[in-house]
């Protein structure tokens, strides 16, 4: 049987709907869409019912809502008090073989070519989780490295993660320049998904050289490290899903030894305390910046420094980190 997922406290289910407010009302003030519109007008519900006491309330039985079921999905309107005890226990199944496909998905946990070393942590919220992370080989010592967040959780967003894990792995293989690899896969997953939802996405191509090309398409920014400073990469575009003609630019760095690139979802960044501040993403920088031997140093000290910094407080979002450091 999975383990069970923390149920969510309001203050964190307001935040989260808050911040997805925030990106909705931002990305409608650029262009108008009226799948963004109808999602938008889903999230100020669920804040209203929040503040009237209503949240959480099923509105077929209008018994409350399991707190596993909101964790999965903090819009959702329906309990799933009406399964059978023989229909919950095929749910349970389906959950276990869902983690037990996403974590096939997932990437070695080091990968070291072409002068490069990465490593990654990658914790879901429950069973599966939203958070997409990807190393791909190309041409050479070259290789692809993605990390993303679809919105929701739960399977739903799941699903969606592994629907850009088949994308991307197909567009690499054929050879495309980034830009053109990140458009196309905008478009597909645009056209394919569901009204509403978007997965924001940071990705590169890292060449044998020490070049490191990469594309921000609405993620926390990547933070480079460089002679014990970090650095906030402060560029990007919308986050996948929203336009289908959505257009990328790719940013290059050039990397020389020792130098390292951190990325990580906002399952890190706004990590609540006890007293509900957030970790931040100033704080992750001050941690990259410290004197770390190699990639997987770099991603324990990180995740362990948020647990800290977390304490008792429930965990509200999957939580992944990478690493990207130069050694040649």
């Amino acid at each position: 049987m999975p383990n069970p997922v923390p149920a969510p406290t309001e203050d964190a289910t307001r935040k989260d709907l808050e911040r997805q407010q925030e990106r909705l009302r931002t990305a409608l003030a650029t262009r108008a869409d009226a799948r963004l519109e109808g999602l938008l007008g889903e999230v100020d519900r669920a804040l209203a019912q929040i503040d009237c006491g209503g949240y959480g309330i099923c509105e077929s039985c209008h018994d409350s809502i399991e707190s596993r079921a909101l964790a999965a999905d903090p819009l959702i309107r329906y309990c799933l008090d009406h399964l059978s005890e023989p229909e919950r226990r095929r749910l349970e199944g389906d959950l276990e073989l869902a983690a037990r496909v996403q974590s096939r998905l997932l990437p070695e946990p080091r990968l070291r070519v072409g002068g490069w070393e990465v490593a990654y942590r990658y914790e879901p919220m429950g069973p599966v989780g939203g958070d997409y992370c990807d190393l791909v080989r190309a041409s050479g010592d070259d290789f692809f490295f993605f990390l993303g967040d679809v919105s929701g959780k739960g399977v739903a967003a799941s699903l969606l993660a592994a629907q850009l894990h088949g994308l991307f792995r197909t567009l690499v293989a054929l050879d495309l320049p980034l830009e053109t690899m990140v458009e196309h896969a905008n478009r597909i997953f645009c056209e394919s998904i569901l009204s509403g939802h978007f997965a924001t996405l940071v990705c590169g191509r890292a060449s044998a050289s020490g070049d490191l090309d990469f594309i921000n398409a609405g993620h926390p920014s990547p933070v480079l490290v460089r002679a014990g400073q970090a650095v906030a990469l402060e560029s990007g575009g919308h986050p996948l899903g929203l336009f289908c003609d959505g257009r990328y630019r790719a940013e290059r760095i050039g990397f020389s030894a020792s130098d390292s690139l951190l990325l990580y979802t906002d399952g890190l960044s706004e990590a609540a305390s006890p007293s509900g501040e957030e970790y931040g993403p100033d704080r992750a920088a001050r941690i990259a910046a410290g004197a770390h031997p190699d990639a997987e140093a770099l991603v324990r000290a990180c995740v362990a420094d948020v647990g800290a910094f977390r304490r008792a407080a429930p965990r509200a979002d999957d939580l992944t980190v990478m690493a990207l450091r130069r050694i040649g």
